[in-house]
């Protein structure tokens, strides 16, 4: 039957690895299986972990063809190398093999399950050198399913393997672990997705370009499963060229909502200009033409990593990277310290995560890269106190573009004494720490950035009380706060004090003649509140 009779299968389907050569991106492993095969030193159970569409399943069918291959005489024995043509062989790459038994624990959790393979380990196997249960998602067993395996696990039968497969090895108990050999199946890189790829659609007679295939690498994330998948829809989306399909770069960017790496450079390129006129249209230029918000602030995240290690001197050239990349971020990475870079990343990032959970995707994008803007190139906090404690005159500060110091220089925003520090938090919206440093905090040691103080009771908010204060300045000021416990006496607390107050000057009043008089004539009278307000007020 000819092949325009077969069903289409999938490319990920259709290109799974058939033997450990067509297997990418895992070399170690597969070079201590080799050696376990050639000595003899084969465990009793495998654990293959690792994110999704790595080989995990895959994997373990080849081991199972490893060690069940008879070779095309069948004389043959375990080998790195199955031959493919023998009838283990093929009858476990077909799935069809009696001895290669596969259960999704996803689907079978129960210990009724895994019952039943206690119960069958006992026979020998029917045709095969091993009986192999291959367990796909293991980590999906129930407790008492993974208990009832524990002894089998751990002394099978000489002729019966484990062959487990997991994207969440966290959840495997840690008794399962210690019984298994484990193989930690690393993210495929881009460059060996990319070459993977070209030789997929050479075989499947579709052309592509080099940079399309870039991208479908890097959008695959490690995955050679994802990868297969984006390149069936991009080979679906391509236009028909001269008898055979093209993907191109562009169509692959439109498929996935990418935005063009020309027009992140530019967009970046604005923002460190300062354009917000032109930063703002060419954000809107972007949405118009299909790109997620979410999208173009992970190609300026990615834009400001490259940046940072092309500055920190580490060749970062990939298939997708142009001549016009490279000069633009060695440009970037020439004009900008590593301060204000790491700034940028944690302005970015901070962007990012609100984007993605924003009611308004392109207006929070908008405003998260307008405060990129205002402040990503400004000088470090420590160094704009120091010179400006100095007194150095505020156009050697760098990076400060007005020739005078500005009114919301980091330094003018420190408060001038404890009290200050506490009305300050209060306006600024931390009236639950601004509360507790009045009615609770002795101080110490008031010298900022510095702070110094004793807690008289705990702190019953989220987080340490010290971290956390020294934190909301830090977000209130701009400057790096030192807040820490008081090791030698400390004052009263502006509660206590102002209670202390309080009494002193209802003494007082008590002592007035008018009063003694008063209480005398009237002995069950008591003194307001209002006369203790109005006798302070004079």
């Amino acid at each position: 039957m000819s092949d325009s009779h077969q069903p289409y299968r999938v490319l990920a389907r259709k290109y799974r690895p058939r033997n450990f050569r067509e297997l990418i991106g895992q070399d170690a492993m597969v070079q201590t299986l080799a050696n376990a095969i050639r000595r003899g030193r084969l465990a009793h159970a495998f654990l293959m972990t690792g994110v999704r569409g790595v080989g995990k399943t895959s994997t373990a069918r080849l081991i199972a063809k490893a060690l069940n291959c008879v070779g095309p005489d069948g004389q043959g024995g375990p080998t790195i190398d199955p031959c493919g043509a023998c009838e283990p062989c093929m009858a476990i790459a077909e799935g069809r093999h009696i001895d290669v038994v596969e259960m999704d624990a996803a689907s079978h959790t129960g210990v009724d399950d895994v019952r039943e393979i206690i119960e069958a380990v006992r026979y020998a196997a029917v045709s095969a050198r091993y009986k192999i249960y291959i367990i796909d998602e293991v980590h999906m067993l129930s407790k008492n399913a993974f208990n009832a395996l524990l002894k089998t696990l751990e002394e099978p039968p000489a002729h019966v393997k484990f062959l487990f497969a997991t994207t969440e090895v966290n959840k495997v108990p840690v008794t399962v672990l210690s019984r298994c050999q484990r193989f930690d199946l690393r993210r495929i890189p881009a460059e060996l997705l990319a070459a993977h790829f070209a030789h997929v659609v050479e075989a499947e007679a579709v052309a592509a370009e080099p940079d399309a295939l870039a991208l479908i690498a890097q959008a695959a994330e490690g995955s050679a499963r994802d990868g297969l998948s984006i390149l069936d829809q991009a080979i679906a989306h391509a236009e028909m060229g001269e008898g055979a399909p093209l993907v191109t770069a562009t169509q692959v960017r439109d498929m996935l909502g990418l935005s063009d790496r020309g027009a992140t450079r530019r967009l970046l390129g604005l923002l460190l200009e300062g354009d917000t006129g032109a930063l703002l249209g060419a954000v809107r230029d972007q949405y118009a033409l299909g790109v997620e918000p979410l999208s173009l602030m992970r190609g300026l995240l990615e834009l400001a990593h490259a940046v940072t290690l092309v500055k920190a001197g580490r060749d970062i050239a990939n298939p997708g990277q142009s001549a016009e990349e490279r000069e633009a971020l060695a440009d970037w990475a020439s004009q900008l310290g590593f301060a204000p870079l790491h700034r940028l990343w944690q302005l970015l990032l901070k962007g990012h995560d609100e984007v993605a959970s924003a009611a308004l995707p392109i207006e929070s994008c908008e405003m998260a890269l307008l405060r990129v803007m205002h402040a990503a190139t400004m000088p470090d906090p420590g160094e704009v106190a120091r010179l400006l404690r100095d007194g150095a005159p505020a156009a050697s500060v760098p990076g400060q573009a007005p020739q005078s110091a500005p009114s919301n220089a980091p330094s003018a925003q420190l408060p001038a004494s404890f009290e200050d520090l506490i009305e300050l938090l209060y306006r600024r919206g931390r009236g639950q720490l601004s509360q507790h440093l009045k009615d609770c905090a002795g101080l110490s040691h008031y010298a900022p950035p510095l702070l110094e103080i004793r807690l008289t009771d705990p702190w019953h908010g989220e987080g340490d009380f010290f971290r956390e204060t020294a934190r909301a300045l830090k977000d209130i000021t701009g400057i790096h706060w030192q807040v820490r416990q008081a090791e030698g006496p400390v004052a009263p607390t502006l509660m206590e004090q102002e209670n202390r107050q309080r009494e002193d000057a209802r003494a007082a009043i008590m002592e007035t003649p008018v009063v003694k008089a008063a209480l005398a004539a009237f002995p069950d009278a008591e003194l307001s509140d209002e006369l203790e307000q109005w006798s302070a007020e004079r």
